[in-house]
């Protein structure tokens, strides 16, 4: 049978049964850091730069950011669980990182604001509506100070796409599995996800749909929005082997610049 979703699932799978599921990819401090090594690579980061970690779910990127001296950081995530565990870290660590709960698409946050805008782990393509990505982007854009960078983060459409597999499946410590159903549906990849507690039984059968982009239709999306100067790095993966990560090792780096005030 079809895998059917809910178009909004987005505003509630990102929990703390999310934390455990992903664990391999959003809860290993060893991927982050590799990640930030790369974003620092890409974008000239100055200390003072105010970044914003947007769609940054638990405050991973932006939490490492504060460890390594950018302190004017800001997390802005839809997810009320996610943001709280960003809270609580930021406040263990006494990080002065701004955390901010709100829609990607309505920002609510001032214009010309940030040097620079992460969206990292494959934030976009979660939204239904087809302008949806587009919204995130130009807000994304309108907080960019004049000759501001952005980095986006996604899965690589086309290398998912020649290596697609329907079924996956992997343990979480010794008591938790995580069984995944997928389908390619146009430009889309529709999952059932069952996770499974060998004590306790089952703790969570959901549906979602991502959206998958490849490079030309990034690039085509980040000119639309107004970003210039784009490159776009495809073969970025920080797994050293295949495994349950959700796409995330077949993945691409845009980044693109808000041109300066003429």
């Amino acid at each position: 049978m079809p895998i059917e979703v809910d178009p909004d699932w987005w505003k509630t799978l990102f929990d703390d049964v999310y934390l455990l599921t992903d664990a391999r990819s959003v809860g290993d401090d060893s991927l982050t850091r590799l990640e930030v090594d790369v974003v620092c690579e890409l974008l000239p980061l100055e200390a003072g730069h105010k970044i914003l970690d947007l769609c940054g779910g638990q405050g991973r990127h932006s939490l490492e950011l504060c460890r390594r001296g950018f302190e004017a950081c800001t997390l802005l995530d839809y997810s009320r669980a996610l943001t709280a565990v960003a809270r609580e870290k930021a406040q263990d660590d006494k990080f002065p990182l701004k955390v901010v709960r709100c829609d990607a698409r309505q920002i609510d946050l001032g214009s010309d604001h940030y040097n620079h805008v992460l969206i990292m782990g494959n934030s976009l393509g979660y939204i239904q509506e087809s302008d949806a990505d587009q919204r995130i982007l130009a807000e994304a854009m309108r907080v960019l100070q004049p000759g501001g960078w952005l980095l986006l983060d996604v899965t690589d459409g086309a290398a998912v796409k020649r290596s697609f597999n329907p079924n996956a499946w992997h343990e979480v410590g010794e008591d938790t599995v995580v069984c995944r159903q997928r389908e390619l549906r146009n430009d889309a990849v529709r999952a059932r996800e069952l996770v499974i507690s060998k004590k306790d039984g089952l703790i969570r059968d959901r549906t979602y749909a991502v959206r998958l982009y490849e490079p030309q239709t990034i690039l085509s999306l980040l000119e639309t929005t107004g970003f210039r100067q784009i490159k776009i790095h495809t073969d970025f993966s920080p797994h050293r082997f295949e495994g349950g990560y959700g796409f995330m090792n077949r993945r691409m780096l845009a980044i693109g610049r808000k041109p300066l005030r003429g």
